[in-house]
């Protein structure tokens, strides 16, 4: 079995890198998953997501497939979406929601027309599935730093955004941070999709970030256990889906999420905290 899982990373040099570079994803992303869930946010991460395709897409038209460029036009895209979706929600009737929907289909769309309009189909699916076993050097840096960034920045908002998530009217009568908090968790959003973006593709980067996030809810029944239990199961999920990916010769990054999947749907039956099995066993014992 350890051979099993294990014995491509030993033996390979772009295994072992793509594992780090998970890795690295599954210290950060899955946390963030943790408060959007709570927010009851996660579909945005979703809209989000596909933000990024129309800066990506304009990085990749100027100097090609450059992670200094893609990178820099997701980052870019993301965060003017989220600030456009903010500005429409407090200045008209719309909702988050429904604003966040509206600008990433129209995001969506642009940047895949836009990576029509000089790649290639392989260029097209590099950027919407991602290319993990791809990773170099530079890639590797980024999500490090991506993942380092990420765990001081909710180390710092962390008080005011539990708070936010428990009872934001509170937050407001109290202080002022709840403007700032919620950027700056956004930013963090934009950030680890992108990184996300770079291993995973536009795609699949949400399903690292929210998929080990809803598994840890049937395991701890607060913070303090949810956010280790969610870093756990991604880094679970990087393993088992790099060596399915190698063994069976299938794509790695919908291994990936696919084996996130499995592990959220064995927590739905088997887990401690509200598993159907534990229910069932639960409510017989109750009847006897």
């Amino acid at each position: 079995m350890i051979d099993l899982l294990f014995g491509p990373f030993i033996e390979f040099g772009f295994m072992r890198r793509a594992l780090v570079g998970c890795l690295a994803l599954s210290l950060s992303a899955p946390p963030v998953g943790v408060f959007l869930m709570l927010r009851r946010m996660s579909l945005m991460s979703d809209a989000m997501s596909h933000a990024i395709l129309p800066g990506a897409a304009v990085g990749f038209l100027v100097a090609g497939l450059s992670l200094p460029a893609m990178t820099l036009g997701g980052l870019a895209a993301g965060l003017c979406v989220a600030l456009m979706a903010g500005l429409v929600t407090r200045s008209t009737a719309i909702k988050e929601d429904a604003s966040l929907a509206a600008f990433y289909l129209i995001s969506l769309a642009g940047g895949v027309l836009l990576v029509s309009l000089r790649g290639s189909q392989i260029d097209l699916l590099h950027i919407l599935f991602g290319s993990v076993l791809a990773l170099d050097d530079p890639a590797l840096w980024l999500l490090g730093g991506i993942a380092t960034v990420t765990l001081f920045g909710l180390a710092a908002i962390y008080r005011p955004l539990v708070m936010e998530c428990v009872d934001p009217l509170f937050l407001r009568t109290v202080s002022r941070a709840g403007g700032p908090v919620h950027y700056a968790f956004l930013g963090l959003v934009v950030m680890n999709l992108v990184g996300g973006f770079q291993a995973l593709g536009t795609l699949l980067a949400v399903g690292l970030m929210l998929l080990p996030a809803i598994a840890a809810r049937f395991w701890a029944a607060d913070l303090s256990g949810m956010i280790p239990v969610s870093v756990l199961i991604a880094m679970l999920s990087s393993v088992i889906g790099l060596s399915v990916s190698y063994r069976a010769d299938v794509p790695t990054g919908p291994a990936i999420v696919l084996a996130a999947g499995g592990l959220y749907i064995t927590s739905m039956l088997v887990g401690r905290r509200g598993g159907l099995v534990y229910r069932l066993f639960r409510g017989r014992h109750l009847e006897a």
